[in-house]
């Protein structure tokens, strides 16, 4: 599986962004997606995640009721709608394919994008 993420940029505090991540090279319905991030001098976190099964979405807590994912199964991609951000939100976000279930833990995640940066400053 390989996956291209887009969509990154500078943004200012309180504005939207949405990344992209395209999958080739298996069934993308077969896939459930994650977002992970990796904020400046920090370890890589979990953001959101999609399962192929039930199309259930998990969110960490710091970004919960800001951002969405979600899915176009035709297109082979997901999708990371990010509002309101922060400028904690600064990150190099990454997605991230399974062929299990959705889970929040990156070690468990088979495939990895090469990440996109974002910047959320004034």
């Amino acid at each position: 599986v390989q996956l291209q993420a887009s969509g990154g940029g500078l943004v200012q505090p309180g504005g939207s962004l949405r990344l992209s991540c395209v999958a080739s090279g298996r069934t993308f319905s077969m896939l459930s997606m994650g977002w992970f991030r990796r904020p400046p001098g920090k370890e890589r976190e979990f953001v959101a995640a999609n399962s192929r099964r039930n199309g259930g979405t998990y969110y960490s807590d710091s970004i919960r009721g800001r951002f969405t994912i979600s899915r176009d199964n035709a297109k082979n991609v997901v999708y990371l709608q990010m509002n309101s951000l922060k400028p904690e939100d600064t990150a190099v976000y990454y997605c991230a394919a399974r062929s299990g279930v959705a889970v929040r833990s990156a070690g468990r995640f088979d495939y990895w994008g090469q990440g996109t940066l974002v910047t959320v400053s004034s």
